[in-house]
């Protein structure tokens, strides 16, 4: 804690450094008895106080070591209280010192001209002690308030800045990553092929021999599978990439259209499993995007014959909901999902031991599709047997 009343302007310790925490204040009169009492009564109250006779005192003091506030006289010789208060105002370094004017000067323009001059508030002498104190921890408490305000906004503009800097790091690698990912998945995709070609060659070489060895041809047979569902994995791998990656343009959904495209991908595994596919007489129009939707049904559809009954029967439709959604379902006639692994059919590489099930990617990317369109999936077990997935997308309505 420090007094100066005159001379040096320098802070003289006279209380502990822990006293000397609520605020620094310099008060600016050139009647020193006044300078005096208000020096030793904010002393004694546990206040740095600083004390200047002038104008030109008080200018060169708080640019120099700017306080937390200033009592600030009106009449003085060189530059007047309204002068002294608008170059501080006009002064970046100073311009948010609280100033309160403290004056004999009692008339309505002399209040006005101090507030248009930059002070906060004006007291009036003689003054009430009591009233002087809870003005200047009022004002103290403002400008404490102000500045922790500020702190707040300037580490979170901080913390912003280092989020989208952040997010520009995570975008370039994560573009870097899909580059990669969709380099490397052509690259596998190559392998394979030729893995294909060359067992089908070699299948071909059988054919003249009128007793081709069935081990080999089986041999064969399981060579050109493996490279067919590595193919499948890339592709699945390929089309959760984009999904991720891609913004598609949505719109109604013709679905007979898209089941025209759906049975054609799955002619060969209908007619290899004797499957029978149900479809209904007509389908509710949906929003979302075909291509994607295709997939959906892929999955699930082909989930039913692959894990059905035997035969297989899938049967699939559409029940309008009362939120505006419709629910697509794929139900089949096969053992059903286990209750305690319906959460985790839609997760990336799930397998379920008890029937038999790899699910893989293909429900994973059902699931990333959905959600991206606006809709939701799901699997149930039916009454009788089997299991009845779905998805939901919003309704198309003729006035949206």
């Amino acid at each position: 804690m420090c007094v100066t009343l005159l001379a040096g302007y320098q802070r003289e310790p006279t209380m502990s450094q822990s006293d000397a925490n609520r605020g620094d204040i310099l008060i600016v009169d050139d009647t020193l008895p006044n300078l005096r009492y208000l020096q030793a009564l904010l002393t004694t109250r546990g206040y740095d106080v600083r004390g200047v006779p002038s104008g030109q005192m008080a200018l060169m003091v708080a640019r120099n070591a700017p306080p937390d506030l200033i009592l600030l006289d009106i009449k003085m010789p060189d530059l007047d209280g309204y002068d002294v208060c608008r170059q501080l105002k006009a002064d970046t370094q100073t311009c948010d010192i609280p100033i309160i004017f403290i004056s004999a000067m009692d008339a309505v323009l002399d209040k006005v001209k101090a507030f248009e001059a930059g002070g906060v508030d004006y007291i009036t002498k003689p003054f009430q002690v009591d009233e002087i104190i809870a003005r200047i921890e009022n004002h103290l408490t403002i400008r404490v308030l102000q500045r922790q305000l500020q702190q707040a906004n300037d580490e979170l503009s901080l913390t912003n800045a280092e989020l989208r800097q952040a997010n520009q790091s995570l975008q370039a690698s994560n573009e870097e990553l899909d580059a990669f990912s969709r380099t490397m998945a052509y690259d596998l995709k190559n392998p394979f092929a030729a893995i294909i070609g060359y067992a089908e060659l070699l299948g071909e070489t059988f054919h003249d021999d009128p007793s081709p060895p069935a081990e080999r041809l089986e041999l064969i047979e399981q060579i050109m599978r493996s490279g067919r569902q590595g193919v499948r994995i890339v592709d699945a791998l390929l089309m959760l990439a984009r999904v991720r990656r891609d913004a598609v343009e949505t719109g109604p959904i013709d679905m007979t259209m898209v089941f025209h495209d759906v049975r054609r991908r799955l002619d060969p595994m209908i007619r290899q499993y004797q499957a029978e596919l149900i479809l209904p007489d007509a389908w509710p129009l949906a929003i979302g995007y075909s291509p994607w939707i295709e997939e959906v049904w892929i999955n699930y559809v082909s989930n039913g014959i692959k894990y059905g009954g035997q035969p297989p029967r899938v049967e699939v439709g559409a029940t309008p909901l009362a939120d505006g959604a419709i629910r697509f379902w794929a139900g089949d006639n096969g053992p059903g999902v286990a209750i305690g692994a319906q959460d985790k059919l839609f997760t990336h590489f799930t397998r379920l031991e008890k029937v038999g099930q790899s699910q893989g990617l293909g429900l994973a990317i059902v699931r990333r599709i959905v959600e991206k369109l606006g809709g939701e999936v799901g699997v149930e077990r039916k009454n009788g047997q089997g299991s009845l997935f779905y998805f939901t997308l919003p309704a198309f309505r003729v006035d949206s």
